[in-house]
Protein backbone atom coordinates (compact mmCIF):
# COMPACT_ATOMS: atom_id res chain seq x y z
CA UNK A 1 0.00 0.00 0.00
CA UNK A 2 1.58 3.32 -1.06
CA UNK A 3 1.49 6.51 0.98
CA UNK A 4 -1.26 8.06 -1.15
CA UNK A 5 -3.75 5.31 -0.35
CA UNK A 6 -3.71 6.43 3.30
CA UNK A 7 -3.69 10.17 2.66
CA UNK A 8 -6.22 12.90 1.94
CA UNK A 9 -4.64 13.16 -1.51
CA UNK A 10 -5.17 9.43 -2.04
CA UNK A 11 -8.79 9.62 -0.95
CA UNK A 12 -9.42 12.48 -3.36
CA UNK A 13 -7.83 10.51 -6.19
CA UNK A 14 -10.05 7.52 -5.44
CA UNK A 15 -13.16 9.70 -5.44
CA UNK A 16 -12.09 11.39 -8.67
CA UNK A 17 -11.62 8.05 -10.44
CA UNK A 18 -15.33 7.37 -9.99
CA UNK A 19 -16.57 10.65 -11.48
CA UNK A 20 -13.79 12.04 -13.73
CA UNK A 21 -12.47 10.10 -16.76
CA UNK A 22 -9.01 8.91 -15.80
CA UNK A 23 -9.29 10.68 -12.47
CA UNK A 24 -7.60 13.81 -13.80
CA UNK A 25 -6.64 15.39 -17.10
CA UNK A 26 -4.02 17.46 -18.86
CA UNK A 27 -0.57 18.31 -17.58
CA UNK A 28 -1.96 18.60 -14.04
CA UNK A 29 -2.27 14.81 -14.05
CA UNK A 30 0.34 14.03 -11.41
CA UNK A 31 0.10 10.23 -11.84
CA UNK A 32 2.26 10.92 -14.89
CA UNK A 33 4.90 12.14 -12.45
CA UNK A 34 6.99 9.82 -10.27
CA UNK A 35 5.04 8.23 -7.41
CA UNK A 36 5.20 10.56 -4.45
CA UNK A 37 4.01 13.77 -6.09
CA UNK A 38 0.80 15.22 -4.67
CA UNK A 39 -2.11 15.85 -7.00
CA UNK A 40 -4.31 17.96 -4.72
CA UNK A 41 -3.44 21.16 -2.89
CA UNK A 42 -5.11 22.98 -0.02
CA UNK A 43 -3.69 26.51 -0.16
CA UNK A 44 -0.93 28.75 -1.51
CA UNK A 45 0.71 32.05 -0.61
CA UNK A 46 3.63 33.93 -2.10
CA UNK A 47 6.01 31.37 -3.57
CA UNK A 48 4.75 28.52 -1.37
CA UNK A 49 2.08 25.86 -1.75
CA UNK A 50 0.62 23.33 0.69
CA UNK A 51 -0.67 20.01 -0.55
CA UNK A 52 -3.92 18.42 0.62
CA UNK A 53 -2.05 16.65 3.41
CA UNK A 54 -0.52 19.87 4.72
CA UNK A 55 3.03 19.53 3.39
CA UNK A 56 4.64 22.87 2.50
CA UNK A 57 6.76 23.48 -0.61
CA UNK A 58 8.82 26.28 -2.07
CA UNK A 59 7.10 26.24 -5.43
CA UNK A 60 9.07 26.48 -8.67
CA UNK A 61 6.13 25.56 -10.88
CA UNK A 62 3.94 28.57 -9.96
CA UNK A 63 0.68 26.83 -10.88
CA UNK A 64 2.26 25.80 -14.22
CA UNK A 65 3.19 29.43 -14.88
CA UNK A 66 0.31 31.77 -14.02
CA UNK A 67 1.59 32.95 -10.64
CA UNK A 68 4.05 35.66 -11.67
CA UNK A 69 3.65 38.01 -8.70
CA UNK A 70 3.09 35.17 -6.26
CA UNK A 71 0.01 33.44 -4.94
CA UNK A 72 -2.48 35.81 -3.30
CA UNK A 73 -0.70 39.03 -4.24
CA UNK A 74 -2.40 41.72 -2.16
CA UNK A 75 -2.65 44.36 -4.88
CA UNK A 76 -4.10 41.97 -7.44
CA UNK A 77 -6.56 40.54 -4.94
CA UNK A 78 -7.71 44.02 -3.92
CA UNK A 79 -8.36 44.96 -7.55
CA UNK A 80 -10.26 41.73 -8.14
CA UNK A 81 -12.33 42.25 -5.01
CA UNK A 82 -13.29 45.78 -6.04
CA UNK A 83 -14.54 44.58 -9.42
CA UNK A 84 -16.28 41.55 -7.90
CA UNK A 85 -18.33 43.90 -5.72
CA UNK A 86 -19.45 45.71 -8.87
CA UNK A 87 -20.03 42.69 -11.11
CA UNK A 88 -18.17 40.00 -12.99
CA UNK A 89 -20.01 38.20 -15.82
CA UNK A 90 -22.73 40.58 -16.94
CA UNK A 91 -24.72 41.19 -20.14
CA UNK A 92 -21.69 42.95 -21.55
CA UNK A 93 -18.17 43.86 -20.48
CA UNK A 94 -17.25 46.35 -17.81
CA UNK A 95 -15.02 49.37 -18.30
CA UNK A 96 -12.11 47.10 -17.38
CA UNK A 97 -12.21 45.62 -20.90
CA UNK A 98 -11.29 48.94 -22.51
CA UNK A 99 -8.78 49.79 -19.78
CA UNK A 100 -7.01 46.46 -20.23
CA UNK A 101 -6.92 46.75 -24.01
CA UNK A 102 -5.46 50.25 -23.67
CA UNK A 103 -2.86 48.95 -21.20
CA UNK A 104 -1.85 46.07 -23.48
CA UNK A 105 -1.42 48.45 -26.42
CA UNK A 106 0.61 50.78 -24.22
CA UNK A 107 2.80 47.94 -22.89
CA UNK A 108 3.39 45.83 -26.01
CA UNK A 109 5.32 47.67 -28.77
CA UNK A 110 3.88 45.71 -31.71
CA UNK A 111 0.28 46.08 -30.52
CA UNK A 112 -2.26 48.42 -32.10
CA UNK A 113 -5.18 46.41 -30.69
CA UNK A 114 -6.01 43.65 -28.21
CA UNK A 115 -8.82 41.14 -27.76
CA UNK A 116 -9.46 38.71 -24.92
CA UNK A 117 -10.54 35.17 -24.15
CA UNK A 118 -9.88 32.66 -21.35
CA UNK A 119 -7.22 30.07 -22.26
CA UNK A 120 -3.95 29.99 -24.13
CA UNK A 121 -5.49 27.62 -26.67
CA UNK A 122 -8.18 30.25 -27.33
CA UNK A 123 -5.49 32.81 -28.06
CA UNK A 124 -3.26 30.73 -30.33
CA UNK A 125 -6.27 29.48 -32.29
CA UNK A 126 -7.60 33.02 -32.70
CA UNK A 127 -4.21 34.15 -34.01
CA UNK A 128 -4.28 31.50 -36.73
CA UNK A 129 -7.89 32.29 -37.62
CA UNK A 130 -7.15 36.01 -37.88
CA UNK A 131 -4.08 35.32 -40.03
CA UNK A 132 -6.17 33.28 -42.45
CA UNK A 133 -8.93 35.88 -42.50
CA UNK A 134 -6.41 38.66 -43.07
CA UNK A 135 -4.49 36.94 -45.87
CA UNK A 136 -7.09 34.73 -47.53
CA UNK A 137 -4.58 31.86 -47.32
CA UNK A 138 -4.45 28.53 -45.49
CA UNK A 139 -0.95 27.28 -44.63
CA UNK A 140 0.63 27.72 -41.19
CA UNK A 141 4.29 26.99 -40.42
CA UNK A 142 4.71 25.31 -37.01
CA UNK A 143 7.85 24.01 -35.28
CA UNK A 144 8.13 20.26 -34.81
CA UNK A 145 7.49 19.27 -31.20
CA UNK A 146 6.15 22.68 -30.18
CA UNK A 147 3.17 22.92 -27.83
CA UNK A 148 0.52 25.50 -28.71
CA UNK A 149 -2.54 24.22 -26.85
CA UNK A 150 -5.04 21.41 -26.37
CA UNK A 151 -7.25 21.36 -29.45
CA UNK A 152 -7.16 19.10 -32.52
CA UNK A 153 -5.05 21.36 -34.75
CA UNK A 154 -2.17 21.33 -32.24
CA UNK A 155 -2.85 18.76 -29.51
CA UNK A 156 0.11 16.50 -28.61
CA UNK A 157 -2.36 13.60 -28.65
CA UNK A 158 -3.73 12.11 -31.86
CA UNK A 159 -6.74 10.51 -30.15
CA UNK A 160 -9.91 11.94 -31.67
CA UNK A 161 -7.89 13.96 -34.19
CA UNK A 162 -8.33 13.65 -37.95
CA UNK A 163 -5.81 14.30 -40.70
CA UNK A 164 -8.04 17.14 -41.86
CA UNK A 165 -7.54 18.93 -38.54
CA UNK A 166 -3.87 19.41 -39.41
CA UNK A 167 -4.06 19.37 -43.20
CA UNK A 168 -2.65 22.89 -43.60
CA UNK A 169 0.18 22.74 -41.06
CA UNK A 170 3.72 22.58 -42.45
CA UNK A 171 6.57 21.82 -40.06
CA UNK A 172 10.05 23.25 -39.56
CA UNK A 173 12.77 22.85 -36.92
CA UNK A 174 13.05 25.65 -34.39
CA UNK A 175 16.22 27.78 -34.79
CA UNK A 176 16.98 26.04 -38.11
CA UNK A 177 16.95 28.73 -40.79
CA UNK A 178 17.27 26.27 -43.67
CA UNK A 179 14.36 24.21 -42.39
CA UNK A 180 12.23 27.34 -42.01
CA UNK A 181 13.06 28.50 -45.55
CA UNK A 182 12.22 25.09 -46.99
CA UNK A 183 8.88 25.02 -45.19
CA UNK A 184 8.03 28.50 -46.46
CA UNK A 185 8.90 27.46 -50.02
CA UNK A 186 6.47 24.53 -49.76
CA UNK A 187 3.70 27.02 -48.94
CA UNK A 188 4.53 29.56 -51.62
CA UNK A 189 1.37 31.42 -52.62
CA UNK A 190 -0.68 30.00 -49.74
CA UNK A 191 1.20 31.02 -46.59
CA UNK A 192 -1.02 32.62 -43.93
CA UNK A 193 1.32 32.63 -40.93
CA UNK A 194 4.56 31.55 -39.33
CA UNK A 195 3.91 30.48 -35.74
CA UNK A 196 6.86 30.50 -33.33
CA UNK A 197 7.21 29.80 -29.63
CA UNK A 198 8.81 32.44 -27.43
CA UNK A 199 11.64 29.93 -27.14
CA UNK A 200 11.95 26.20 -27.74
CA UNK A 201 10.52 24.56 -24.61
CA UNK A 202 9.61 21.03 -25.67
CA UNK A 203 8.78 18.73 -22.77
CA UNK A 204 11.75 16.78 -21.44
CA UNK A 205 14.25 18.32 -23.85
CA UNK A 206 16.87 21.06 -23.47
CA UNK A 207 15.38 24.49 -24.00
CA UNK A 208 16.71 26.89 -26.65
CA UNK A 209 16.39 30.65 -26.82
CA UNK A 210 15.70 31.92 -30.34
CA UNK A 211 18.79 33.02 -32.22
CA UNK A 212 18.77 36.49 -33.72
CA UNK A 213 19.42 34.96 -37.14
CA UNK A 214 16.41 32.66 -36.86
CA UNK A 215 14.12 35.40 -35.55
CA UNK A 216 15.11 37.82 -38.30
CA UNK A 217 14.62 35.17 -40.98
CA UNK A 218 11.13 34.38 -39.65
CA UNK A 219 10.29 38.08 -39.83
CA UNK A 220 11.72 38.41 -43.35
CA UNK A 221 9.91 35.35 -44.68
CA UNK A 222 6.60 36.57 -43.25
CA UNK A 223 7.15 39.99 -44.78
CA UNK A 224 8.06 38.62 -48.21
CA UNK A 225 4.88 36.50 -48.26
CA UNK A 226 2.71 39.22 -46.69
CA UNK A 227 1.92 36.61 -44.01
CA UNK A 228 1.61 36.97 -40.26
CA UNK A 229 4.48 36.33 -37.88
CA UNK A 230 2.85 35.07 -34.67
CA UNK A 231 4.67 34.63 -31.35
CA UNK A 232 3.07 32.19 -28.92
CA UNK A 233 3.84 34.01 -25.67
CA UNK A 234 1.31 32.04 -23.63
CA UNK A 235 3.99 30.40 -21.50
CA UNK A 236 6.64 33.11 -21.39
CA UNK A 237 4.69 36.36 -21.60
CA UNK A 238 5.83 39.04 -19.10
CA UNK A 239 8.67 36.87 -17.71
CA UNK A 240 11.35 37.63 -20.30
CA UNK A 241 10.30 41.16 -21.32
CA UNK A 242 7.24 43.25 -20.62
CA UNK A 243 6.74 44.03 -24.30
CA UNK A 244 6.86 40.43 -25.46
CA UNK A 245 9.50 37.72 -25.39
CA UNK A 246 10.94 38.41 -28.86
CA UNK A 247 11.83 41.95 -27.78
CA UNK A 248 14.93 40.18 -26.42
CA UNK A 249 16.04 39.42 -30.00
CA UNK A 250 14.83 42.69 -31.50
CA UNK A 251 12.08 41.18 -33.65
CA UNK A 252 8.42 42.14 -33.39
CA UNK A 253 5.57 39.91 -34.54
CA UNK A 254 2.33 40.88 -36.22
CA UNK A 255 0.38 39.08 -33.50
CA UNK A 256 1.06 37.42 -30.17
CA UNK A 257 -0.92 35.06 -27.97
CA UNK A 258 -0.89 35.62 -24.20
CA UNK A 259 -2.30 33.80 -21.17
CA UNK A 260 -0.87 32.12 -18.03
CA UNK A 261 0.71 35.06 -16.16
CA UNK A 262 -1.46 37.84 -17.59
CA UNK A 263 -3.82 37.97 -14.57
CA UNK A 264 -1.69 36.32 -11.86
CA UNK A 265 -3.68 33.12 -11.72
CA UNK A 266 -7.10 34.13 -12.98
CA UNK A 267 -8.46 32.74 -16.22
CA UNK A 268 -7.67 35.17 -19.01
CA UNK A 269 -5.97 35.16 -22.40
CA UNK A 270 -5.25 37.84 -24.97
CA UNK A 271 -4.31 38.36 -28.58
CA UNK A 272 -2.36 41.48 -29.48
CA UNK A 273 -1.90 42.55 -33.08
CA UNK A 274 -0.88 45.30 -35.45
CA UNK A 275 -3.01 47.27 -37.86
CA UNK A 276 -2.13 44.94 -40.76
CA UNK A 277 -4.41 42.34 -39.15
CA UNK A 278 -7.02 44.59 -37.57
CA UNK A 279 -9.56 43.98 -40.35
CA UNK A 280 -9.03 40.22 -40.18
CA UNK A 281 -9.67 40.36 -36.43
CA UNK A 282 -12.97 42.18 -36.99
CA UNK A 283 -14.17 39.59 -39.53
CA UNK A 284 -13.76 36.39 -37.53
CA UNK A 285 -16.33 35.06 -35.06
CA UNK A 286 -14.91 34.17 -31.67
CA UNK A 287 -16.73 34.31 -28.36
CA UNK A 288 -17.36 32.72 -25.00
CA UNK A 289 -19.91 33.28 -22.26
CA UNK A 290 -17.22 34.28 -19.74
CA UNK A 291 -14.76 36.05 -22.03
CA UNK A 292 -15.82 39.54 -20.93
CA UNK A 293 -15.95 38.80 -17.18
CA UNK A 294 -14.59 41.81 -15.33
CA UNK A 295 -12.81 40.30 -12.31
CA UNK A 296 -10.04 38.64 -14.29
CA UNK A 297 -9.56 41.81 -16.33
CA UNK A 298 -9.26 43.91 -13.18
CA UNK A 299 -6.70 41.40 -11.91
CA UNK A 300 -4.79 41.64 -15.19
CA UNK A 301 -4.66 45.44 -15.05
CA UNK A 302 -3.26 45.30 -11.53
CA UNK A 303 -0.81 42.53 -12.48
CA UNK A 304 0.65 44.29 -15.52
CA UNK A 305 0.94 47.63 -13.73
CA UNK A 306 2.70 46.06 -10.75
CA UNK A 307 5.05 44.00 -12.92
CA UNK A 308 6.21 47.24 -14.52
CA UNK A 309 6.34 49.21 -11.27
CA UNK A 310 8.55 46.71 -9.42
CA UNK A 311 10.65 45.73 -12.49
CA UNK A 312 9.62 42.14 -11.96
CA UNK A 313 11.45 40.88 -15.05
CA UNK A 314 14.79 42.02 -13.61
CA UNK A 315 13.96 40.51 -10.22
CA UNK A 316 12.99 37.15 -11.69
CA UNK A 317 16.13 37.17 -13.80
CA UNK A 318 18.28 37.82 -10.72
CA UNK A 319 16.58 35.10 -8.67
CA UNK A 320 16.79 32.67 -11.57
CA UNK A 321 20.49 33.37 -12.01
CA UNK A 322 21.06 32.84 -8.29
CA UNK A 323 19.36 29.46 -8.54
CA UNK A 324 21.23 28.48 -11.71
CA UNK A 325 24.63 29.45 -10.32
CA UNK A 326 23.97 27.56 -7.10
CA UNK A 327 22.84 24.42 -8.91
CA UNK A 328 25.83 24.54 -11.27
CA UNK A 329 28.23 24.73 -8.33
CA UNK A 330 26.46 21.87 -6.55
CA UNK A 331 26.47 19.67 -9.65
CA UNK A 332 30.22 20.17 -10.05
CA UNK A 333 30.79 19.43 -6.37
CA UNK A 334 28.86 16.17 -6.50
CA UNK A 335 30.05 15.21 -9.97
CA UNK A 336 26.55 14.75 -11.40
CA UNK A 337 25.66 15.58 -15.03
CA UNK A 338 22.98 18.23 -14.41
CA UNK A 339 22.19 20.35 -17.47
CA UNK A 340 20.27 23.58 -17.07
CA UNK A 341 18.87 25.33 -20.14
CA UNK A 342 16.38 27.98 -21.14
CA UNK A 343 16.11 31.48 -19.71
CA UNK A 344 16.99 31.63 -16.02
CA UNK A 345 13.46 32.84 -15.22
CA UNK A 346 12.08 29.69 -16.90
CA UNK A 347 14.65 26.90 -16.66
CA UNK A 348 14.43 23.19 -17.28
CA UNK A 349 16.60 20.86 -15.21
CA UNK A 350 17.70 17.69 -16.98
CA UNK A 351 20.49 15.16 -16.56
CA UNK A 352 22.79 13.97 -19.34
CA UNK A 353 22.11 10.48 -20.69
CA UNK A 354 19.11 10.10 -18.36
CA UNK A 355 16.99 8.17 -20.86
CA UNK A 356 14.77 6.54 -18.24
CA UNK A 357 14.73 9.75 -16.12
CA UNK A 358 16.04 7.84 -13.12
CA UNK A 359 18.41 10.67 -12.19
CA UNK A 360 15.84 13.39 -12.76
CA UNK A 361 13.11 11.57 -10.89
CA UNK A 362 15.41 10.84 -7.95
CA UNK A 363 16.56 14.46 -7.78
CA UNK A 364 13.03 15.87 -7.86
CA UNK A 365 11.62 13.35 -5.38
CA UNK A 366 14.45 14.01 -2.93
CA UNK A 367 13.79 17.75 -3.24
CA UNK A 368 10.04 17.22 -2.88
CA UNK A 369 10.51 15.23 0.33
CA UNK A 370 12.46 18.19 1.74
CA UNK A 371 9.92 20.84 0.72
CA UNK A 372 10.95 22.07 -2.73
CA UNK A 373 8.59 21.52 -5.66
CA UNK A 374 10.39 20.96 -8.98
CA UNK A 375 9.46 19.04 -12.12
CA UNK A 376 11.68 16.43 -13.80
CA UNK A 377 10.78 17.38 -17.39
CA UNK A 378 8.69 20.56 -17.63
CA UNK A 379 9.72 24.21 -17.72
CA UNK A 380 10.02 25.70 -14.23
CA UNK A 381 8.99 29.24 -13.33
CA UNK A 382 10.42 31.94 -11.11
CA UNK A 383 8.08 34.62 -9.75
CA UNK A 384 8.42 38.06 -8.25
CA UNK A 385 7.57 36.47 -4.89
CA UNK A 386 10.78 34.39 -4.85
CA UNK A 387 13.35 36.17 -2.71
CA UNK A 388 17.02 35.48 -1.99
CA UNK A 389 16.16 33.65 1.22
CA UNK A 390 13.78 31.36 -0.68
CA UNK A 391 16.41 30.58 -3.31
CA UNK A 392 19.04 29.89 -0.67
CA UNK A 393 16.70 27.64 1.29
CA UNK A 394 15.87 25.76 -1.90
CA UNK A 395 19.57 25.40 -2.72
CA UNK A 396 20.22 23.85 0.68
CA UNK A 397 17.65 21.22 -0.30
CA UNK A 398 18.95 20.67 -3.83
CA UNK A 399 22.44 20.13 -2.43
CA UNK A 400 21.13 17.14 -0.49
CA UNK A 401 19.08 15.97 -3.47
CA UNK A 402 22.10 16.06 -5.78
CA UNK A 403 24.11 14.15 -3.19
CA UNK A 404 21.44 11.45 -3.37
CA UNK A 405 21.76 11.40 -7.17
CA UNK A 406 25.54 11.03 -6.84
CA UNK A 407 25.04 7.91 -4.73
CA UNK A 408 23.08 6.09 -7.45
Amino acid sequence: MDQHSKSIDGALRARAQRVIPGGMWGHQNSPRLPAGYPQYFSRAQGCRTWDADGREYIDFLCGWGPMILGYGDADVEAAADRQRALGDAMNGPSERLVELAELMVETVPHADWAMFSKNGTDATTACLTIARAGTGRRKILVARGAYHGAIPWCSPSVAGVTEEDRAHLVYYNYNDVGSLEAAAELCKGDLAAILVSAFKHDLGKPHELPTVTFARKARALADSADAALIVDDVRAGFRLAMGGSWETVGVRPDMAAWSKAIANGRALAAVTGNDRFREGATRIFTTGSFWTAGVSMAAAIATIRKLSAVDAVAHMRAMGQRLRDGLDAQARKHGVPLRQSGPVQMPVLLFENDIDRKLGDTFCLEALARGVYLHPAHTLFLSAAHQEADIDKALAVTDEALAAVARL
